[in-house]
């Protein structure tokens, strides 16, 4: 992995996450994950003075999550983002969640999601391209993609 360029976002499982297996439940990797993308959206100017001001909010309109390994109750997460690129109304980001303090690459992440998303004028009810600062600072953070971002599924 390489190192994140965007601070990482971190939490704490809580109990009511928990499912009847004793793990994670699959819900709660993407609630975190939406935590993530808010941390990215806030760092890039798209906060919520912003959404007030502009009427207009990233819109996730497609993702891949890959589940990984179980994550225990009461567990330390912290998840590494990548910006892969922004243009016109779209931006493609990944998050990688990690059990712990820091990210460590030889114990890999417990999972994974890239995210496709719109730039939304919600008042219009449709996309919008991102104002040249917003798109500036996405585009100013982007880099290679990780080996697993673009995979889809396939049955074997």
């Amino acid at each position: 992995m390489s190192t994140p360029r965007l601070p990482l976002f971190r939490e704490t499982v809580r109990p009511e996450w928990i499912d009847y297996n004793g793990h994670l439940s699959e819900a709660y990797y993407v609630l975190v994950f939406g935590f993530a993308t808010d941390a990215l959206m806030e760092r890039t100017g798209m906060d919520a003075e912003y959404r007030e001001r502009t009427g207009c909010s990233m819109y996730t309109v497609e993702s891949h999550v890959r589940y990984l390994r179980d994550v225990p109750d009461h567990a330390q997460l912290v998840v590494a983002t990548r910006v892969l690129g922004a243009a016109g109304k779209k931006a493609r980001f990944t998050h990688e969640m990690y059990v712990g303090t820091e990210p460590v690459a030889d114990a890999g992440p417990v999972a994974t999601i890239e995210l496709l998303a719109l730039h939304v004028d919600q008042a219009a009810g449709r996309a919008t391209p991102f104002p040249g600062a917003v798109r500036e600072r996405l585009t100013a953070l982007a880099e290679q993609p990780p080996e697993w971002a673009g995979r889809s599924i396939a049955q074997p």
